[in-house]
């Protein structure tokens, strides 16, 4: 039974809002071992605990819960790690509210326990205090290739590595983590975290291999003729979706991911960047996912004077974690619900060098919306407003309305389904593909989606892989 009955759960120490707005330093600062321990005594400690059926990944959360209330920090870990071989990264940008948390018994009078972030708290105490790898395996002979090193690819890299199985991960980009270091802003997610998880893969004896683009620098068949025993397809979706409207062409219209990855990756908000970004001025967002969200935190933090986020449903439809829109809100960025773009426009300036032909950003017009019924996704459907247009004054304009599965490796691949999205066909939970020995799991199959719900489709991946790999007759 819990010894701690307050209804609410601990809040997690943010950085103000107003200093917080203008630096990428990360917005939580994290449990301390007090407050840890405070929160670890909220749990009932169920006997059939409904937080591990809402956890994708099946984390033994109780019993990880009761380590902490002891102090037994490091064995917490080892607990987590049976299950997610990204701790400190799920227990940042999971959205626990919508699975583990939300089947929590303590939230049906009160507030859910803050499971991630003592998720958070735990990998930050190992990583500081040990760092590397907890595990120790036998090694069985089989190796395996793993197409990206995003949240898929990771957690399939590392369960394959505690089966023993030799696992080299091949990243298109000059720096491994996909999505978690070209998508995800610092101040959600430092940088330094995603390298020490990597390096914890590392120590698991996993092989990484950057500026490999599978299906360019080799393809999957090359793959297997170098020797591997199954391939793991865990590409992503970096295929940015557009809306097809006038001015899309225009100088300081970007879609989220290159603006996103020029900030991330490239560094653009440093005065020498050799990938600029425009800056300052007013930004519009179009979208309401936690892409948008971080794109317009992040143009706020380059210095636009102002930003507005432009989604065509209403607030209670925005598909972006009740947190980030909060913290959104608080830094100043206005949210214009129940709108929809319909052209973006712009002027021509023949005396400037960089693209005269196409124009630059000076505002976008736009509709208003009303809420019809509802989609084959139970969505009310957004219906225009006759006579409703209006335009929003605008320097920049960031699309993020979603990414598809990179076409490249299915157009390489014989023998490989993708469906009409251009995602990859799979049978079942474990990721086989039309392809012998070929599995694939995450955005590759699914399109955009949660980075929780891509490292269980890496888990299932790596049991199936480990299944094929026992089978083969060597």
């Amino acid at each position: 039974m819990a010894v701690n009955m307050n209804p609410k759960a601990n809040p997690m120490p943010c950085q103000p809002p107003k200093k917080r707005a203008h630096n990428f330093n990360e917005v939580a600062s994290g449990y301390s071992e007090g407050t840890a321990k405070d929160e670890a005594l909220r749990c009932l400690n169920c006997k059939n605990p409904p937080c591990v059926e809402g956890c994708p990944v099946n984390i033994r959360i109780p019993d990880f819960i009761t380590q902490i209330r002891e102090g037994n920090y490091e064995s917490a870990y080892k607990i987590i790690s049976e299950s997610s071989s990204l701790p400190a990264i799920c227990g940042r940008v999971c959205p626990q509210e919508t699975q583990c948390e939300s089947k929590c018994i303590r939230g049906k009078k009160g507030e859910s326990v803050g499971i991630g972030r003592l998720e958070r708290f735990v990998a930050d105490v190992h990583n500081r205090n040990n760092p590397g790898s907890v595990y120790e395996t036998v090694a069985t002979g089989y190796t395996v290739a793993v197409v990206g090193s995003g949240p898929a690819g990771l957690t399939c890299a590392g369960d394959l590595a505690k089966m023993g199985h030799m696992v080299t991960v091949f990243e298109a980009l000059h720096t491994a983590g996909g999505v978690l270091v070209y998508g995800i802003p610092e101040f959600r997610l430092p940088k330094a975290i995603v390298r020490r998880e990597v390096e914890n893969l590392k120590a698991l004896g996993v092989e990484i291999q950057t500026n490999m683009v599978i299906g360019k620098t080799l393809t999957v068949d090359e793959l297997f003729e170098m020797g591997y025993d199954a391939v793991f397809i865990a590409s992503g979706a970096g295929l940015p979706n557009f809306m097809n409207i006038p001015g899309e062409s225009l100088n300081g219209v970007y879609s989220a991911n290159e603006y996103l990855t020029r900030s991330n990756l490239m560094k653009a908000y440093k005065k020498d960047s050799a990938t600029p970004l425009m800056r300052g001025g007013k930004v519009g967002v179009v979208g309401g996912g936690n892409v948008a969200m971080d794109a317009a935190r992040t143009a706020l933090r380059l210095g636009a004077e102002k930003v507005f986020i432009i989604y065509r449903r209403s607030r209670d439809e925005l598909p972006a974690r009740r947190e980030e829109v909060e913290h959104a809100e608080e830094e100043g960025i206005e949210l214009l619900t129940l709108c929809s773009p319909t052209a973006i426009i712009g002027y021509q300036n023949p005396d400037d060098r960089r693209d005269p032909k196409n124009g630059f950003v000076i505002g976008m017009d736009c509709i208003k919306m009303q809420l019809g019924e509802p989609d084959e996704r139970g969505r009310r459907r957004p219906i225009e407003i006759p006579d409703s247009h209006f335009r929003l004054d605008l320097d920049t304009v960031i699309m993020a309305i979603g990414t598809s599965p990179n076409p490249l490796i299915k157009n390489t691949t014989e023998g490989l389904d993708v469906n009409s999205r251009g995602g990859i066909i799979v049978e079942g939970e474990g990721g086989k593909t039309t392809k012998s020995g070929v599995f694939a799991g995450g955005d590759a199959v699914t399109g955009a989606a949660t980075v929780i719900s891509a490292m269980g489709a890496g888990k299932q991946a790596a049991k199936a892989i480990d299944e094929y790999l026992n089978s083969l007759d060597r």
